[in-house]
């Protein structure tokens, strides 16, 4: 919850603040902070990260999470995990495969009890969204 300090703060801050500010406050509104607790929370994400780093893209030397494929990650209180990922491109000769693994490395994960994975396309998948190690991996850094 934001006090009237926080809100005078956010009205001194530049335009591109108050608007992320903003946006996080709309993100937040409807969602009541999460009833997991602060360590297990940051251990589940930590354990799906390290999961999703187990999946490749079979042309591309780099896992998808280092690729930047991975959107979103949503953990619900039920310990249900939400990915909203993409492909780096619509034509991806696997790409109804690899969802069903992005959905098995996590629903592997201890305390996961239900994994849902949605492919989207927008935004678009472009290099940039490459970690440093992605990059290195495939020879571009």
């Amino acid at each position: 919850m934001m006090d009237q300090a926080d809100v005078k703060l956010e009205a001194e801050a530049p335009v591109q603040d108050e608007t992320a500010a903003a946006n996080i406050a709309l993100a937040s509104a409807d969602k009541p902070a999460s009833t997991i607790p602060a360590e297990e929370l940051t251990r589940l994400t930590d354990d799906i990260v390290s999961a999703l780093k187990t999946v490749y893209d079979p042309e591309i030397p780099a896992d998808i999470y280092e690729l930047g494929l991975i959107y979103k990650i949503d953990i619900e209180d039920d310990r249900s995990v939400a990915i909203e990922m993409t492909l780096t491109a619509p034509g991806c000769p696997v790409a109804g495969e690899m969802p069903i693994w992005v959905e098995n490395a996590v629903s592997s994960v201890e305390g996961v009890s239900h994994t849902n994975v949605n492919l989207v396309f927008d935004p678009p998948w472009t290099p940039d969204r490459m970690s440093e190690e992605a990059q290195v991996a495939v020879g571009w850094f």
